[in-house]
């Protein structure tokens, strides 16, 4: 798989015009002349796809991005700097002003030099220039993806997914839920992407815990895993299973029922709708599959993209959902669930972290409609 792509002239790239043209509609909405984003996803957006971070559990990076309707820059501390001009922001054309790490007071003056007395909200960092928060609203600039975000979420999906299914491959019975957990970063990490969460069940656990950080339980018959990996500012979110022995009849039944159930919140999922009336399909379709009621136990995801999630669903969320906005749902009922990470197009809904042909899969259906879903890897 390719390394990430180089823009050579980023103020004249098509897919950076389309982001300052939205953050040229923020702007003038909010009678703002510019923004300071230092989190790690409105960096990675602004940038296309650039990384601020140094700590992983950190959703705020260490360098700045000064963005007006015309011009980016780079705000960084001389530990960062070098980075940033001679790897991250290379070819970019985005200058990197750099300021001393440890005196405040030099950046505060640095800073305040570039913004030049323009008025600028900050989305965390004000530098000591007691500036205003970014309005809320800015994050719904991320939500409709470019054609450059969706070849980088394509990549970044497509990695996601062969590592999750080569560590599938390697699960035995013995090994414990860290194991598991180590082995799942570790792939991540070998196919370039970020781990963000790593979430393992094995057995009991897997009906008893909704959202199972790894323990050292030992895997017996049935292991669960959750994968949602970072690449290009993008994640990615999957659950896969993997059994030892055959399936029983009830736990086939529940996992065909969750197929249906994950196919029809999925093909709901249209440019226009409201997450409260694709939430209401959703509960139905619990209903229509014999679980009625069990949406009640976990959140059912939603919006994802820059974010893990952007918006989660509810029955009375007003939010529309827009085109080209990629959706992660994560239906479960009690020891089964399915989670993909899907794109809503005018022309329906594009699965980004479909099985591999070598996985097993089943057919969810929703009314006449239906979709491929994965199965359980049974060993």
């Amino acid at each position: 798989m390719g390394e990430m792509p180089i823009y050579h002239d980023y103020m004249k790239d098509i897919e950076t015009k389309t982001k300052l043209k939205r953050l040229t509609g923020f702007l003038s909405r909010h009678k703002l002349d510019g923004v300071l984003l230092t989190h790690r996803n409105n960096f990675a957006w602004i940038t296309n796809g650039r990384d601020n971070r140094i700590p992983n559990n950190s959703p705020v990076g260490v360098t700045t991005i000064y963005a007006t309707a015309s011009k980016l820059v780079c705000l960084a501390n001389n530990i960062e700097a070098p980075r940033m001009r001679d790897e991250e922001l290379v070819g970019t054309g985005i200058k990197t002003v750099e300021f001393p790490w440890y005196d405040r007071a030099a950046a505060k003056k640095v800073v305040a030099g570039v913004i030049d007395g323009k008025k600028v909200a900050t989305d965390s960092e004000d530098f000591g220039l007691n500036l205003p928060a970014l309005p809320a609203d800015f994050s719904e600039l991320r939500w409709s993806l470019t054609a450059g975000d969706i070849a980088r979420y394509k990549e970044g999906a497509a990695r996601a997914t062969a590592a999750v299914e080569a560590v599938c491959q390697e699960v035995k019975p013995g090994m414990t839920e860290y194991d598991i957990a180590g082995a799942l970063d570790m792939f991540v990490n070998s196919a370039g992407c970020t781990p963000v969460v790593t979430l393992v069940a094995a057995d009991a656990r897997i009906a008893q815990f909704r959202h199972p950080i790894p323990t050292g339980l030992k895997v017996k018959k049935m292991v669960m895993l959750v994968c949602c990996a970072e690449f290009g500012g993008m994640i990615s979110n999957l659950t896969r299973w993997v059994a030892f022995g055959k399936l029983s009849a009830d736990l086939r039944q529940r996992q065909q029922a969750i197929a249906n159930i994950d196919t029809a919140v999925n093909l709901s999922t249209r440019p226009g709708r409201t997450l409260g009336e694709i939430f209401k399909d959703l509960q139905q379709a619990y209903a229509d599959n014999g679980h009625a009621g069990q949406w009640q136990f976990h959140h059912q995801g939603g919006s994802t993209g820059y974010a893990g999630r952007e918006a989660f669903a509810n029955p009375t969320s007003a939010v529309k959902v827009l085109e080209n906005q990629a959706f992660a749902w994560n239906p479960s009922i009690v020891g089964i669930k399915c989670e993909d990470t899907t794109l809503c197009t005018a022309g329906g809904t594009e699965i980004l972290t479909a099985c591999s042909k070598k996985w097993p899969r089943t057919v969810g259906h929703f009314g006449k409609q239906e979709l491929s879903r994965p199965d359980v890897l049974v060993k």
